[in-house]
């Protein structure tokens, strides 16, 4: 009898099973009992104890909207967020209801890259989309329907020719087809002006036709490509009547209830351009003799919680904003500018309020105490990252001088010391250099310089991470609920790619080898001193996941730290201010701290504030693209070294050493030979020679084309393909069809095998 009420449990677990896989994560207990025809109170009873059972061993989980699905699994239509491209320039996504468990999101080749007049779909982007399993444990995912801004409104610059029809241009490079003004529309704007439009008609044949719903500027003008950016990205600019109300008639925050530490030389040390200053920082020999050798340190944040709070005019548009937004020619605050640059910045010589903590380290760097206070300070000085620089160098100027030995040397020594912790702790140490677009009076590109990396900033580096490990700490101590910053190791899928491609230079990662930082840092130092090293950053770099915000802690995994929580840039992103907000209620620093109805909606704050500061980081990337690209523009014909950073199925990018501009080679224009993309070898490979193009390898190319409104860059790339095995089947000859075109028409063979 045991035996059978097994054997009857084991078959009403797999019915359960199969019930919500049927459901696709619809079915709650009532379907499930549907599907199953179970009725009576003892066959409910066994549901019951089925689902519990199988939710205990983690086959199954809970949703949200309490029905069950699968472990690892998602509704066969689900809305994503695009996330990344693969090297193969395929678009991934992830579940915009952060999952943890849930499997590597591809989009089918070809789905999301637009047509009849919309946009391609690009990293930020919303879309609901239905998902079918794939041979790699992951899904395949098809668009249903694109969703956000994207969805319905199009940026696009008009065109008034002389002679011949007007047309709406979309800016947005992957999107190649032109719209047809609706009539009368055209007399809202001029020739070259950008517009944003809305499709309203619809048409079985010919181009669509579009309203201008507003004017944005002309396309020719120096700012266009922040102007473009922010309007195809979505990003929120300017603020409400009432917020900008409410920071004006702000009262400015007093002394009373605080701790007075205006005595401490607190110092900003920041980008010489900086308006804004969140953190100052303070050091010094700690006098307990029990701490020989040690040091003891305060990070002191702007006090924004004082200024902004929950419910607020300025509380809604913080949210709504996220974060900041920097673009080479302007900052699209989160906060008025009577906050952001004023009440809030902590100014050199004036006094603000802050939120600090004081931290204590050993002479080895290991912390042995922290404490938080709602302080009072007044900045001794304001630094640039290049003036703190040189006075540790020996070449300090008037203002730095001074503060050489009772402020700065200091703040080394401590440096110093948790340096030396840091180094013990192996945080993932990816060298990607930054480059900078410096831009002149004349609003146009001056330059593209890479930023230069000095002790300084790696010093208000590390004590910025050691004050957010705090934070956390004592939230996590005072059991209080907050967002943590998450950033999980990477997942089986990008580790199995890196492992395939790094024979391909000579390197190698035994497959089921434990997924550690030090064994990254291990594989960057073998590379360091070949012609692959830029390569294999950028390859290590692309297999990490990214960060996001989070009410559950995953731990922060390029750090290598278990908890860690965004507390140091509150002028600058609505995270930390929650962080503060927690703080405050947590140790009962004042009345102005986490309400409960703030605690209730911490989840859906960190999903929309990860979304936020995405939609920032793709708007950032591509006003970069077109400053680039405008500044390149008169340098057409010109000839410059780059390097192969990416390999698909319609061509190569390749990154020009000079500006770090990415552009494309299409594979149509690589030479007299048939290519294609050979996944493995993660290659471009002609198919009668074997020759090839490979991820990494230098070459030197023309620009053929730059379009400083789509950020496009058109490339044809001069440097012979690397000899190669052929492919077997095929004998080593000359000549065929070029660029992988199949269309079995004739050919006429002509520059860079061009069809004429």
């Amino acid at each position: 009898m045991a035996g059978d009420t097994h054997n009857e449990a084991g078959s009403l677990r797999e019915a359960v099973i199969e019930a919500i896989k049927l459901g696709e994560g619809a079915f709650g207990k009532r379907e499930i009992a549907r599907a199953l025809k179970l009725k009576g109170t003892d066959a409910k009873r066994d549901l019951k104890d089925a689902l519990a059972a199988l939710e205990a061993d983690g086959a199954i989980k809970r949703t949200a909207s309490k029905t069950y699905a699968l472990a690892g699994a998602l509704p066969s239509v689900t809305v994503v967020e695009i996330t990344d491209r693969d090297n193969d320039g395929e678009l991934l996504a992830e579940p915009v209801r952060p999952d943890r468990d849930a499997p590597p999101i591809r989009l089918a080749p070809g789905e999301g890259a637009g047509g009849k007049g919309e946009p391609a779909l690009g990293i930020g982007d919303k879309a609901l989309v239905r998902l079918t399993p794939d041979n790699e444990g992951g899904y395949e995912a098809r668009l249903i329907k694109r969703l956000g801004q994207s969805a319905h409104k199009l940026l696009c610059v008009l065109r008034k020719p002389k002679s011949g029809p007007m047309r709406l241009l979309p800016v947005d490079r992957r999107s190649r087809h032109e719209l047809v003004p609706a009539r009368g529309e055209a007399e809202k704007a001029n020739d070259g002006d950008l517009v944003l439009c809305q499709l309203v008609k619809e048409r079985r044949h010919g181009l669509k036709t579009a309203q201008i719903v507003e004017v944005v500027g002309d396309a020719s003008a120096p700012g266009a490509g922040s102007l473009i950016a922010l309007y195809s990205h979505g990003v929120p600019q300017g603020f409400s009547e009432a917020e900008q109300r409410e920071a004006d008639t702000v009262k400015a925050a007093t002394m009373a209830g605080r701790e007075d530490i205006r005595n401490l030389p607190l110092i900003t040390i920041d980008p010489e351009d900086a308006k804004d200053h969140d953190d100052a920082v303070w050091a010094a020999p700690d006098a307990d003799p029990k701490n020989a050798g040690g040091w003891q340190v305060i990070v002191a944040i702007a006090d924004v919680a004082a200024y902004v709070t929950p419910g607020g005019a300025l509380d809604r548009g913080a949210f709504k904003r996220g974060n900041s937004v920097y673009l080479p020619d302007r900052v699209v605050p989160m906060l008025p500018e009577r906050l952001s640059n004023d009440l809030c910045s902590l100014r050199e010589n004036e006094e603000r309020p802050c939120l600090a903590v004081r931290m204590v380290f050993d002479k080895h760097g290991n912390k042995r105490a922290h404490r938080f206070l709602r302080g009072w300070m007044k900045s001794a000085a304001k630094l640039a990252y290049q003036e703190a620089q040189d006075a540790i160098d020996g070449k300090g100027g008037d203002k730095a001088g001074p503060l050489l030995e009772e402020v700065l040397k200091p703040l080394w020594g401590a440096y110093f010391s948790v340096r030396e912790a840091r180094q013990r702790r192996e945080p993932l140490e990816i060298d990607a250099p930054e480059r900078r677009v410096r831009i002149g009076e004349d609003g146009k590109v001056a330059g593209v310089e890479t930023r230069e990396r000095f002790d300084a900033h790696k010093l208000i580096e590390e004590f910025m991470i050691q004050a957010n490990v705090c934070a956390a700490e004592s939230l996590e101590d005072k059991r209080t609920p907050l967002i943590y910053r998450v950033h999980q190791e990477p997942s089986k899928e990008k580790i199995d790619n890196l492992a395939g491609f790094l024979p391909t230079v000579g390197l190698k990662w035994t497959r089921g080898e434990r997924v550690v930082t030090g064994r990254f840092n291990t594989l960057l130092a073998q590379a360091k001193s070949s012609e692959h090293y830029e390569t294999i950053n950028e390859v290590v770099l692309r297999s990490q996941s990214q960060a996001v915000y989070d009410t559950e802690n995953q731990g922060h995994f390029g750090l290598n730290l278990d908890r860690y929580a965004h507390f140091t840039s509150p002028i600058r992103r609505y995270a930390d201010l929650t962080v503060h907000r927690a703080l405050i209620r947590a140790l009962n620093l004042g009345p102005d701290g986490q309400t409960d109805e703030e605690r209730s909606r911490l989840t859906v704050i960190a999903e929309e504030i990860t979304h936020s500061e995405r939609r920032a980081m793709a708007a950032e990337r591509d006003a970069v693209d077109r400053f680039i690209a405008l500044y390149l523009a008169d340098k057409v014909g010109g000839e410059f070294d780059g390097r192969i950073t990416g390999v698909t199925r319609f061509g190569a990018f390749v990154r020009l050493n000079e500006t770090g501009a990415d552009g494309l080679v299409p594979i149509s224009r690589l030479g007299d030979e048939r290519f294609e993309h050979d996944e493995a070898a993660h290659a471009l490979v002609g198919l009668q020679t074997g020759s090839r193009y490979r991820l990494g390898m230098p070459v030197t190319v023309r620009i053929e084309e730059a379009q400083p409104v789509t950020g496009g860059l058109l490339l044809d790339i001069l440097t012979p393909a690397e000899k190669g095995p052929v492919p077997k089947g095929r004998r080593r000859q000359h000549g065929g069809p070029p660029g992988g075109r199949r269309s079995g028409r004739p050919w006429k063979q002509g520059r860079k095998g061009k069809r004429k």
